[in-house]
């Protein structure tokens, strides 16, 4: 008989790692409107956008990892906020070795 995964198990199976030009990133401050600033993992400080489909149905604050895509036309200052990670799963990336130079506050 197979157990039912724990809800931690769950959250984890469907973490969306970094692709080739994509770059992990903590929201430092929201600027109102659909933007915020993230400090990325590449060193870059952007101003990002939070897309239609993601800005009504998950809660942006500050010190929260997101995922960023930066932008083709300006990409070390702009970008758009793909994910934004759980604390369960923030733990994981960053215990995966996914996080080189952000220090998370868990």
């Amino acid at each position: 008989m197979a157990r039912e995964p724990s809800q931690e198990e769950m959250e984890i199976s469907k973490i969306r790692v970094p692709k080739e030009n994509e770059v992990l990133g903590i929201v430092e401050a929201l600027l109102g409107g659909d933007k915020v600033k993230v400090i990325c993992d590449d060193g870059n400080t952007r101003v990002c956008r939070i897309p239609g489909r993601l800005r009504k149905r998950v809660w942006i604050s500050p010190g929260d990892l997101v995922l960023v895509e930066p932008w083709k036309v300006q990409g070390s200052e702009r970008g758009d906020i793909v994910v934004k990670y759980t604390p369960t799963q923030a733990a994981w990336l960053k215990k995966k070795g996914y996080l080189k130079s952000l220090e998370l506050a868990l």
